[in-house]
């Protein structure tokens, strides 16, 4: 796997010593992230639509709707823009100009289409349900063929990205530090709770490792 180049399509202009242009950055944040959200064009009008994604080797994989817009749009051979964003904290600094908030985001640009081979749409299925779950997929009844065919996923090319990420501390300086306020940053880890059975479900089932630890 191969680094981005930096291009004027990918390049991170604002706080640009915050960007990334590597695979050993960006990978983790779209494999950690369970929502990306693809951004077309379509007759001039916008539109950004949330989905569930994962990643399989240099492609990633999108949930798609039979006959929406995206869809349309990805399978005629156009661009898409995928982003992720991951929120970690909230910086508090002294002045109201230095609040930020610590975060990991990538931004990619990529064209695909969907993918027809029944053998290929399973395996790509597997890879979306072990991204939310891992282990899942060997639990959960395997999915029929009228399941299968009802079920769209679509494989991006990553043709260009970058990440931007921000940590540490508030960046006040000079009189400021003096400033008589607590500052600091707020952590926002993602905490799962404990699973909730399904009250349809009468068997007492063992509860699985992977919703007793889920992480992600």
């Amino acid at each position: 796997m191969s680094d981005f180049e930096i291009t004027a399509r990918n390049e991170v202009r604002r706080y640009a010593k915050r960007g990334k242009y590597d695979r050993a950055t960006i990978d983790p944040i779209l494999d950690e992230a369970l929502v990306c959200h693809v951004g077309f064009a379509l007759d001039g009008q916008p539109y950004v639509i949330p989905t569930i994604h994962a990643r399989m080797d240099e492609q990633l994989l999108v949930h798609g709707l039979k006959g929406g817009r995206m869809l349309e749009h990805i399978n005629a051979g156009n661009p898409v823009c995928v982003t992720v964003t991951l929120l970690d904290g909230l910086v508090m600094a002294r002045t109201v100009f230095n609040h930020s908030m610590n975060y990991r985001s990538a931004v990619l640009f990529c064209r695909g289409a969907t993918i027809e081979d029944p053998a290929q749409k399973l395996a790509a299925l597997e890879r979306l349900t072990e991204h939310v779950a891992r282990g899942r997929w060997a639990d959960a009844r395997q999915p029929n063929e009228k399941e299968l065919k009802a079920t769209t996923i679509i494989a991006l090319e990553i043709e260009s990205a970058s990440a931007k990420i921000r940590t540490g501390a508030p960046g006040d300086d000079g009189e400021d530090l003096e400033f008589p306020v607590w500052a600091g940053v707020i952590p926002l880890p993602v905490v799962p709770q404990a699973g909730e059975r399904d009250p349809k479900q009468t068997a007492d089932y063992p509860v699985p490792d992977y919703v007793a630890d889920y992480r992600r």
